[in-house]
């Protein structure tokens, strides 16, 4: 079976449009899944960049509830701004430990 250049190019556009169709679709799906109710989400991945921690930093900070998570099918987000939050509060809390006590 032999096809000829005209229709291997042909049947490449082809493919290549479906391919485009396919990546639109996603990139809107992934804009609804990465913000809720106009909170953009972060995932695992994201927090764990964003703080440079290990992973088992991260999940302790979730299980001892300092900082908030949502699930969604199976996946866990935090949204930016309790991220920003918990950054804010760790540093405000590393200042006050190390501020100097004043002498009695």
């Amino acid at each position: 079976m032999e096809i000829d250049k005209m229709e291997f190019n042909f049947w490449m556009k082809r493919i290549m449009e479906r391919f485009d169709v396919l990546n639109d679709q996603l990139g809107v799906n992934n804009k609804q899944l990465s913000s809720i109710d106009g909170e953009q989400l972060l995932d695992n991945q994201d927090v764990l960049q964003k703080l440079k921690i290990s992973r088992r930093s991260l999940q302790r900070y979730r299980s001892s509830g300092q900082l908030p998570y949502s699930t969604i099918s199976g996946k866990l987000y935090y949204k930016l701004s309790d991220v920003n939050q918990f950054v804010r509060g760790s540093f405000s809390n590393s200042i006050e430990k190390s501020a100097p006590k004043s002498a009695k």
